[in-house]
């Protein structure tokens, strides 16, 4: 195997490797993308994008150049089933050719399509992340509403208490009080319906929050399965390759 070709084998199980890093479950979304926001990482940003798309390129090329080797040492496979004329040597040293040339092009397909998988991955993690975050958020304002809601119902029955003992007891408070006890009533009111429109917005927004997690650990979970296969497929190239 050539240098180039040996480079290329060890990026291919370096992504193999970082994936399986990503998809280890004691590791929550939350904790890798607070790796991901490290401040050195924005430093290298621009380089890094750099690097992906110059990465892409170098693996495009690697791939259609294997792509040529295999469909030029098939061509001459065949050439030699139709003639017969080739030495049981030449015969060998052609299928030889023709395996290095299979095994190139895998590993480059494999190396370019781990390549875009690992980027995809790392989005959803840190959208999955930010979400998990937001949906924290939310709930820690619907607590605080409830709250907030639980106070205005409480001073509400105590006001509505005091208004019975008044009535019953014949007391007559003068009209400035009424109008001040009228005033806070409505007051109280007026706070209590904007709690509970407050809430019900937040329920409505950690719905929509649920339902959109729910959607990306589905997508999420597709592309562990798609990962499976490739490595279970990796795995049994390689063991054609020992053989």
């Amino acid at each position: 195997m050539t240098f180039q070709w040996s480079a290329v084998a060890g990026f291919l199980y370096g992504e193999i490797a970082l994936l399986l890093l990503l998809c280890v479950p004691l590791i929550s979304p939350v904790r890798w993308n607070k790796i991901f926001i490290i401040p050195i990482w924005n430093k290298i940003a621009n380089y890094w994008n750099k690097a992906f798309l110059t990465i892409i390129v170098i693996l495009i090329v690697l791939f259609l150049d294997a792509v040529r080797e295999v469909r030029k040492y098939s061509n001459v496979h065949l050439n030699e089933d139709s003639t017969h004329s080739s030495s049981h040597s030449a015969f060998d040293h052609i299928h030889m050719k023709l395996f290095r040339s299979q095994r190139n092009l895998y590993i480059s397909g494999f190396s370019l399509f781990l390549w875009l998988v690992l980027r995809r991955t790392v989005s959803l993690i840190t959208l999955l992340a930010k979400e998990m975050e937001a949906e924290v958020a939310l709930k820690t304002e619907v607590a605080n509403s409830n709250e907030v809601a639980r106070k205005c119902l409480e001073e509400n029955e105590k006001l509505q208490q005091s208004l019975k003992k008044i009535k019953n007891s014949g007391e007559h408070s003068s009209g400035v009080t009424n109008e001040k006890l009228v005033q806070e009533v409505q007051q109280l009111k007026a706070e209590l319906k904007k709690s509970t429109e407050a809430l019900q917005k937040t329920a409505n927004e950690i719905t929509a929050v649920k339902r959109q997690s729910e959607e990306l650990k589905k997508e999420y979970d597709l592309l562990l399965k798609e990962h499976e296969k490739l490595q279970h497929q990796t795995n049994e190239d390689a063991n054609k390759k020992d053989r």
